[in-house]
């Protein structure tokens, strides 16, 4: 029973935009906006705006109604299009995690009494079972829950989890027993041990990281925070210290009047940070979004904070740079024996060896072209057991056998036949280049050598390469012999390698290289791995490994495929990126906003201050104006880049700064000087102030 992929969606789903404008106008209570303190502030400013509006209606006392009325909607605006960036980018991650929610099927599980197939069992609901239960799951049966395989092996489709049809092996003992709820059994029958309890299931976890709105703000973005609100607190100083000044000025001066609390408000809206304020939210929650996307599941924000400043990428080589099992790559043939003859042998030999190596045997052998045909009722079939290190069949007498070196040509020897002269040069070729030699046998004679060599997933090589130009070095972990690992690491283009290493050995490398300073990224998949995964910065799981992996990780790759984390360090670093990029922005269009609010808000009193007036700003009031519609109207417009994230540049990073100081910083003067000076023209044109 195939699941269809979680629908897309998209950043402006007319749905999704009506729920966001609802949502930004419940976000305008104050206790919520209390955790934003530069919007809190901003909020505070339109009721002040708003009162005096009133005040100057009923009283009609006041001459600049419409004035003061334009400041105070607009100040109510700026707050409602930051909220609504907030919402939106929430707004995402709530509809996905919905699809999800809607793909969970309320289901029945076979609880056993005991850990075998025959035990009686009971139907019980799937959110009944707790951690430990025993549970059968069958053919077109859904796994009920999270759990470890502990009898049997299955083929289980997990496109309810990955998005990918194409089905994988789940057995017992092994790397690859974890199983996920919601996932489905298409072949064969399995007893799984229930490792979640209800409502902390996997799928569960994905729910929660993926609604952005319960996500913890990380270290950068609570720094960035204390900055903005420092920075609001000056300000905020700065205009409270203006008011006496400008009414002591008036009154020495004999001309001009205190500068009204509109303007002293405007004057601070315009000069808090309130651009970046108002995308911050949205910046850290489309990072985990994007993510997800990608079929990427991130435990914490900080994780993915993380991996944006990771120079050092430990991968362990099984399942992780390769497919996990090895698979047979060539036919041998000793001198004097046909390929042909070789493949056929070997196909025999193999036809009965369900193992993955096995199984590649037979496919290699039918790839040649040889015929094959189904062997006779009669054929015994001969095990691979531990004692004898090989498996093979007899056929009408005729005796076919696969296996290790030694225990071959020790069989071979016993029979008094001879041993190639041309064998261990073979043998020795195929070990040197990382791979492992299976010597294949008819009625006691060496026919030659199949060569086993661990296949590397797709693309590993030039996503190694893609990180070595970002700066990340690539170290490989594996417990192969130091020849077999040099080459490998070799194929896999990594920069160095780990070989012959233990558990402890990969947990004291992460310290190493942490007491050294550097931000250290691990991926992998087996229980092995468990420990290294809980000290690394940033801790990558494959979902096809096991649950200790994944419990130890705080990023989940759903496709389980290595070159995935170039997306992770990539989206990492467009976060710090768009940050740091809105940063300079917001703060550098206050240079124009200064030359349109504080010449406007004093010329009464100073005539001097036209000076600044370099955009040529109709009247004072326009003036103000246009800088309080501009800065509402800028957050909108960045909303598709906050939601996008800055394009990511593999570059150093003095370069990087100075291309994001200049189209950043420089734009972000420039384009208020353009923005307020189009909208004072259309303001003059169409109302008198």
């Amino acid at each position: 029973m195939a699941r269809k992929r979680v629908t897309p969606v998209t950043a402006f789903d007319p749905a999704l935009l009506r729920n966001a404008v609802s949502d930004a106008v419940r976000k305008l209570d104050l206790r919520r906006q209390f955790e934003n303190p530069v919007m809190f502030s901003v909020e505070i400013g339109g009721i002040l705006t708003t009162l005096a509006f009133l005040y100057e209606i009923f009283t009609s006392t006041g001459d600049s109604v419409l004035f003061t009325g334009m400041v105070s909607a607009w100040l109510w605006l700026t707050v409602i299009f930051s909220n609504f960036a907030e919402s939106l980018a929430e707004g995402r991650g709530k509809a996905r995690a919905a699809s999800l929610r809607r793909s969970r099927t309320a289901m029945t599980a076979k609880k056993l009494e005991s850990p075998q197939f025959s035990s009686p069992f009971k139907s019980v609901a799937s959110t009944d079972l707790k951690n430990g239960d025993l549970v059968l799951v069958r053919t077109g049966d859904l796994v009920p829950s999270d759990g470890e395989v502990i009898a049997g092996a299955a083929l289980i489709n997990e496109a309810a989890i990955t998005g990918e049809s194409a089905p994988v092996v789940r057995e017992s003992g092994g790397d690859r027993s974890a199983v996920t709820g919601g996932t489905t059994v298409i072949a064969n029958e399995i007893i799984i041990r229930i490792t979640a309890e209800p409502g902390k299931t996997f799928l569960d976890c994905m729910i929660q990281m993926i609604e952005g709105a319960k996500r913890r703000k990380t270290p950068n973005e609570q720094a960035l925070e204390i900055l903005l609100f420092a920075l609001t607190g000056v300000f905020l100083l700065v205009v409270a210290t203006i008011w006496p000044v400008s009414a002591y000025s008036a009154a020495a001066s004999g001309s001009g009047s205190p500068v009204h609390l509109v303007v002293l408000v405007a004057l601070f809206v315009c000069l808090a940070p309130t651009t970046i304020a108002a995308l911050l939210p949205a910046i850290g929650i489309a990072g985990m979004d994007r993510l997800f996307q990608r079929n990427i599941v991130a435990m914490s924000g900080r994780a993915i904070e993380a991996a944006g400043d990771v120079n050092i990428l430990l991968l362990d080589k099984t399942g992780t740079i390769t497919l996990g099992n090895r698979q047979a790559a060539a036919f041998l043939p000793v001198d004097g024996v046909a390929e042909a003859d070789l493949a056929i042998a070997a196909y025999c030999a193999s036809y009965d060896d369900e193992t993955p190596e096995g199984r590649s045997v037979v496919t290699l052998a039918c790839a040649s072209g040889c015929p094959m045909s189904c062997p006779p009722e009669k054929a015994v079939f001969i095990p691979f057991s531990a004692q004898t290190r090989m498996s093979g069949m007899d056929i009408e007498g005729v005796s076919y056998r696969k296996g290790a070196t030694d225990a071959i040509t020790r069989e071979v020897a016993a029979a008094g036949k001879p041993i190639p002269p041309d064998l261990t040069p073979k043998v020795t070729r195929i070990a040197q280049t990382g791979g492992t030699p299976l010597v294949v046998s008819r009625d006691h004679t060496i026919l030659g050598v199949v060569h086993l060599k661990d296949i590397l997933k797709s693309g590993v090589r030039e996503r190694f390469f893609d990180l070595r130009r970002m700066g990340i070095r690539t170290v490989m972990i594996t417990g192969d012999n130091r020849l077999t690992a040099a080459a490998i690491a070799a194929e896999a283009g990594v920069d160095d390698f780990l070989a012959e290493a233990k558990p402890d050995d990969k947990l004291r490398l992460i310290k190493t290289y942490q007491d050294e300073g550097y931000m250290v990224a691990m991926t992998g998949d087996g229980t092995n791995d468990a420990p290294a995964l809980a000290q690394a910065d940033v801790a990558v799981a494959m979902n096809n490994g096991t649950q200790p992996a994944r419990e130890a990780a705080n990023i989940i790759d759903l496709d389980s495929d290595p070159t995935k984390l170039i997306d992770i360090v990539e989206i990492g670093k467009q976060i710090l990126m768009t940050r740091g990029a809105l940063t300079t922005f917001s703060i550098a269009n206050d240079v124009a906003k200064y030359f349109a609010i504080i010449p406007a808000a004093f010329l009464a009193i100073y005539p001097q201050l036209a000076v600044l007036n370099l955009m040529g700003l109709a009247t004072p009031e326009t003036a103000i104006l246009s800088a309080v519609i501009f800065n509402a109207l800028i957050i909108p417009l960045l909303i598709p880049l906050a939601l996008r994230g800055v394009q990511f540049r593999p570059m150093p990073a003095a370069r990087l700064f100075t291309y994001n100081l200049v189209i950043f910083g420089l734009g972000g003067i420039v384009a208020p000087f353009l923005g307020i000076k189009a909208i004072d023209l259309l303001i003059s044109a169409v109302m008198p102030l």
